[in-house]
């Protein structure tokens, strides 16, 4: 074949050019074997650990004092003439709070006393005459109507001589009042009592908190009101203080119409800083039950709701909804919604979406499941 030195024509270029691409398209057409899809976050997984968990029930009540004695004077018409305590202050039974004017009563008791002595020295002259009438009664040398007298004399000093000694009792009686005396060992919690005041009927002087005991009134819903018994263990936090333990003395037998609420009585029997009329909080401890728990980390909250987000064997990321209890420390309880054998992310979950792929790697070596918690609030 001869072959010619003459350059090629502008048509014989495009021709050759055409030739070539048509000759290179299909293998610059055809795609790249795809790579394996990048995963969109390293993970570690844990799954969820059943154990017991301690049950609480918190509610919240006002501190008050178990009982509040009102202490006022039995005397009425007499002057205060002296206050010897004040609020905050500890008494004894017996112990003098206040006194009332005496003087009059003092009197009273005096004159008292000596018609007394004048009544029984009459007595005894009249049992002399009584004792003479009865020997001499048999003899006739004294006539029966002398006898009689006499002995109706007797009887009536002897009558004169108790009144007396009644009416003595009731002065003495009357002055041991004008002492206002602490019915029972507590604190002064108020004192209305003033120098100078005209004791009137039914006046109250002082308030007492019986035995310094204070109490929790925590009121409960009717719902769980079954759940507490008498004899639990509640822990009592009152406001700006430090947490009191007490115990379950009594359940009221009413719930409030109202407010549906029932009120649980809580002894506190070490009160500490805590005072009556406090705002408190608290929490009951009602036993133990299982449960289901995840660290708090592996829980995702997106539009109000929780999730948790699964992994399945090809490390695909499955958004999970589930309901949530109780928490502690970095474990919350899974009331629903999960498998017990599931496979979850435990952290860095809001940087995943549903469907992501993920890269498996064990968890730290430190990283060691969160033991029995000690307490736990519903």
């Amino acid at each position: 074949m001869t072959c010619s030195n003459r350059p090629w024509g502008r048509h014989g270029r495009a021709a050759v050019f055409a030739s070539l691409c048509a000759a290179l398209l299909p293998a610059f057409a055809q795609p790249a074997s795809a790579p394996g899809t990048k995963p969109a976050l390293t993970v570690s997984l844990v799954t969820p650990q059943s154990g017991e968990w301690p049950q609480h029930l918190s509610a919240n009540g006002n501190i008050a004092a178990w009982q509040e004695a009102v202490i006022g004077a039995e005397a009425v018409g007499l002057r205060l003439t002296e206050v010897l305590v004040n609020v905050g202050d500890n008494v004894r039974k017996g112990q003098p709070l206040a006194r009332l004017n005496s003087e009059t009563l003092a009197a009273d008791l005096a004159q008292a006393q000596a018609s007394l002595a004048e009544a029984r020295a009459a007595a005894e002259e009249a049992q002399a005459n009584g004792n003479r009438g009865r020997e001499l009664g048999p003899t006739g040398v004294i006539s029966a109507q002398q006898i009689q007298q006499w002995l109706t004399a007797e009887k009536t000093a002897f009558a004169r001589v108790e009144v007396l000694e009644a009416r003595l009792a009731a002065d003495q009686l009357r002055l041991s009042q004008t002492r206002v005396l602490a019915p029972d060992n507590g604190v002064i919690s108020a004192r209305l009592a003033t120098v100078g005041a005209v004791m009137q009927p039914g006046q109250e002087l002082f308030r007492l908190i019986r035995g310094g005991r204070l109490e929790w009134r925590a009121e409960v819903s009717a719902a769980d009101l079954a759940r507490v018994k008498a004899g639990a263990v509640a822990q009592v936090t009152p406001a700006g203080g430090r947490t009191i333990q007490g115990r379950v003395r009594v359940i009221a037998p009413a719930v409030d119409a109202t407010t549906r609420n029932g009120v649980v009585y809580v002894d506190l029997p070490a009160p500490g800083e805590a005072r009556a009329g406090m705002f408190a909080r608290g929490e009951f401890e009602l036993g133990s039950a299982r449960a289901l728990t995840l660290p708090q980390g592996a829980v995702v909250l997106r539009d109000g709701f929780s999730y948790v987000l699964r992994v399945d064997a090809q490390s695909k990321v499955v958004m999970t909804k589930v309901a949530v209890g109780r928490r502690v420390g970095d474990r919350i309880e899974i009331v629903s919604g999960l498998d017990p054998q599931a496979r979850v992310v435990a952290s860095g979950g809001g940087f995943l979406s549903d469907g992501d792929t993920v890269r498996v790697v064990d968890a730290p070596a430190g990283a060691a499941p969160a033991a029995t918690p000690t307490a736990a609030k519903r």
